[in-house]
């Protein structure tokens, strides 16, 4: 059997990832910590469960897993943070086993932890949102409009232990109270208080990009159409677009970084200065990299090619203006959004309208899309 790869989280963007490997012949095996619709595909040979992505467990199983399978020099490709972050941790010794693109330790910190990436960013004259840090709740002062969000350095870590991406505080009073109730669970010298960009018809645009050496190969950019959370969430309908100004600015920040491998680099237009600000990079596949897969950017095969010295003809060019869809939570969280009146129906209906991609449904790898209704009641209350 040829090098094959091991997808870490079976979550869609895994299911994306299997389909473009296993449609290219390549072997897949899927390991997660639950039950997950990729191990349904049908392009899934083997399908593990493993401990906790952050633990030192899960570097010790990748290690039994290879050996045990015999797959020497397999790739690596996670699509969790925490997945990203054991892997980098525990590098040295896991490339003696497989093929691995992610970041070394010391790279990738700079990189999830968020205080350190808007440093990072500002000092290249990237736009970021204004910032503070707090590490008490008493008496605070602060020179942020207000509304504020108030999210976690590491955005796993954060939602993890608070149930919550992130608090919202809409004057003083309340940002020492959302603080304080944060202190219970979670330390506030890992978190951080910015102000909320206006989000009037704002969506978060997503640069990505294959790059070698802090030099993109290849690039793709998309924007959330529909989300939830209804701001600021994640994507049940998203569209390709073009956008050289992200483009410019995620250039200058990946030369930086030094960065190899798939990244998705997210930013939101401030409508007070016109600024494409950075929210956030996320150093692997997302969950909607399905649509860039479909647009012909073909990240996952850009990976295995790269580790195993297969020379590539990397695109860049794409289609503007198709979409992506997952059906389950569009369906979903449309309705709900529809009764709660935060959406009208003419615009929901303008929105879906257009060539899409589904998600989950493929002709010839049906499964997942029934799996996933059955496994999505127990995905909504773990997430």
């Amino acid at each position: 059997m040829k090098n094959g790869v091991i997808i870490i989280e079976g979550h869609v963007q895994g299911l994306s990832n299997t389909r473009a490997l296993g449609k290219d012949g390549i072997p897949v095996f899927v390991v997660d910590m639950n039950n997950c619709v990729t191990r349904y595909s049908k392009y899934c040979k083997k399908y593990f469960k493993c401990p906790d992505y952050v633990s030192d467990d899960f570097a010790e199983f990748l290690i039994t897993l290879a050996k045990k399978e015999n797959i020497h020099d397999w790739t690596l490709l996670p699509s969790n943070d925490h997945a990203v972050y054991t892997i980098s941790k525990h590098k040295k010794i896991l490339s003696e086993y497989y093929k691995v693109i992610a970041l070394d330790y010391d790279k990738i910190v700079k990189i999830i932890n968020k205080a350190n990436l808007l440093s990072i960013a500002d000092q290249c004259k990237i736009p970021i949102p204004k910032t503070e840090y707090f590490d008490s709740y008493i008496d605070i002062s602060t020179k942020l409009n207000f509304p504020v969000l108030i999210k976690g350095k590491q955005g796993l870590s954060f939602y993890k232990e608070t149930r919550r991406k992130a608090f919202v505080a809409n004057d003083i009073k309340e940002l020492q109270g959302k603080l304080l109730e944060i202190s219970v669970f979670y330390p506030l010298d890992k978190t951080f208080v910015q102000e909320i960009i206006p989000s009037h018809n704002n969506r978060t645009i997503s640069f990505t990009a294959f790059c070698i050496d802090g030099i993109i190969k290849s690039h793709w950019t998309g924007i959330k159409i529909l989300e939830h959370p209804h701001e600021y969430g994640t994507a049940t309908l998203a569209q390709s677009i073009k956008n050289e100004i992200v483009f410019e600015q995620s250039q200058i920040l990946l030369k930086e970084l030094n960065f190899t491998g798939v990244c998705e680099v997210e930013y939101l237009l401030d409508p007070r200065d016109n600024k494409y600000k950075l929210i956030e990079i996320n150093p692997r596949t997302w969950l909607w990299v399905g649509l860039a897969i479909e647009c012909g950017i073909n990240y996952p095969l850009y990976i295995y090619n790269y580790l195993n010295n297969i020379e590539t003809c990397y695109n860049s060019e794409y289609p503007v203006g198709l979409k992506w869809v997952n059906p389950y939570t569009n369906t979903i969280f449309g309705l709900k959004n529809l009764i709660k009146r935060k959406i009208t129906l003419k615009k929901m209906i303008k929105l879906n309208s257009g060539k899409k991609i589904n998600a989950l449904f493929d002709y010839d790898d049906i499964k997942p899309f029934f799996a996933y209704a059955s496994l999505l009641l127990t995905m909504i209350r773990t997430r």
